[in-house]
């Protein structure tokens, strides 16, 4: 999942970037209101995470140029303002969720996940194709009944072609949401990683989920002589 960070104070940049990349997101980083607009509005992310007091340009404007777009574009607004007045603004100006600084971690991460299920088509924790199945809230993946050790890479790999299931994606769209900008477009480590993760969840599983689509990408599904 791919989220862009937009908050000026940088001890707290660093620590949410940190520990959400342990967890297995993948952050860009903003520091100021013109540039998260410019980042929200070139790029599609899963989760926008949005400080209201910014430099250049707040982000109850930045929220609002987002919504212009009408992008799908779900915001989580963080503000060390807690009146309910400013709630009832953020909320009306198009924020999905409002954090009050100071807040825990684990609550930060809880409601991203909610979020983050609210924004597709997949119901619940759990995130399923055949018998292979991935609880997001507990980081577990399974097939057949089997526990699947993964590393962060892979996981966050499988759980975005799990997300987009049924759709091919291309292998700069992979990039984008599990490498952000740590290799080259032209790189293949996309294709490296899919066959660590095909080793991993297809190798002795019947039926083979990641499919290679020549010329495009991946896709993850059940093929038609598969299916029930």
């Amino acid at each position: 999942m791919r989220l862009l960070i937009v908050e000026d104070d940088r001890d707290l940049h660093r620590i949410l970037t940190k520990r959400l990349s342990e967890e297995g997101y993948v952050t860009d980083d903003c520091y100021d209101g013109e540039e998260g607009l410019t980042y929200a509005q070139v790029l599609q992310y899963d989760c926008i995470i949005l400080d209201i007091m910014l430099p250049k340009r707040d982000g109850i404007s930045v929220l609002r140029e987002i919504r212009k777009q009408q992008k799908p574009q779900t915001v989580l607004l963080l503000t060390a303002r807690d009146s309910i007045q400013d709630r009832v603004t953020g909320l009306d100006a198009g924020a999905d969720d409002y954090l009050t600084k100071p807040f825990a971690f684990e609550e930060l991460l809880a409601r991203l996940r909610v979020l983050l299920r609210r924004g597709t088509p997949t119901h619940g924790a759990e995130l399923i194709l055949a018998d292979l199945a991935m609880n997001a809230a507990e980081h577990t993946v399974q097939r057949g009944g089997k526990s699947i050790a993964l590393t962060s890479k892979e996981y966050a790999l499988l759980e975005y072609l799990l997300r987009n299931q049924g759709h091919i994606m291309t292998r700069s769209q992979i990039s984008d949401h599990v490498w952000n900008n740590e290799f080259e477009y032209d790189s293949n480590v996309v294709d490296v990683y899919i066959r660590y993760l095909r080793n991993k969840i297809d190798k002795g599983f019947e039926p083979k989920l990641i499919h290679t689509i020549r010329g495009f990408g991946y896709v993850m599904r059940v093929e038609a002589e598969h299916e029930a």
